[in-house]
């Protein structure tokens, strides 16, 4: 289960990603820039660093940047830096060897997990993706909308005006509703 921790800091990551060059970013302008709140992104951006993910520079040019290019962060590091292990339900936990766990394993007068087969497959599809995806895939740029091809002739507004017109036309009086008399 991923929470906003994972949801905020993939975004604040994304956005380290995207500058344009090696300067510090301020904390208070990706807070502004994703319409996120400062305060919560301090904590967020404090497990990144303790997860060596983000570099931080004091001062008044400081901020953050990437601590290794955007192509070398996996997005399971950095879900796993702010969310811990992951796991799609709460019984479900690795052991110290990494192998998946149930919570009701071993205790006595429980049988077997009959679903743990789905969620070890559940997690390992998750765990896949986000190692398969890197930060930097998450960082290009989105292809605007507005980039149609040839193929989508855009309307011209006078398109459009006619097509929003009455059936009554323009300059005609108004057809009586029922129940009214209409008046010329």
């Amino acid at each position: 289960m991923f929470s906003t921790k994972a949801e905020y800091g993939v975004r604040v990551m994304t956005h380290l990603a995207r500058a344009d060059d090696d300067a510090p970013i301020s904390l208070s302008a990706i807070a502004e820039a994703e319409g996120l709140p400062l305060a919560y992104l301090e904590h967020l951006v404090a497990r990144l660093r303790r997860a060596e993910l983000v570099e931080s520079r004091r001062g008044a040019h400081g901020g953050y940047t990437l601590a290794r290019p955007a192509e070398e962060i996996t997005m399971a590091e950095v879900v796993r830096a702010l969310e811990g292990e992951i796991a799609p339900i709460e019984c479900i936990s690795a052991d110290p060897d990494g192998a998946l766990v149930c919570a009701r394993e071993g205790e006595p007068g429980h049988d077997p997990c009959t679903t743990k087969l789905l969620w070890t497959r559940v997690q390992g599809s998750i765990v896949r993706t986000l190692n398969e995806m890197t930060l930097a895939e998450l960082a290009k740029p989105l292809k605007s909308p507005k980039s149609r091809g040839a193929a989508e002739p855009r309307r011209s507004s006078e398109a459009g005006r006619r097509a929003t017109r009455s059936k009554r036309g323009a300059g005609s009086p108004a057809e009586p509703t029922k129940g009214t008399t209409a008046t010329v």
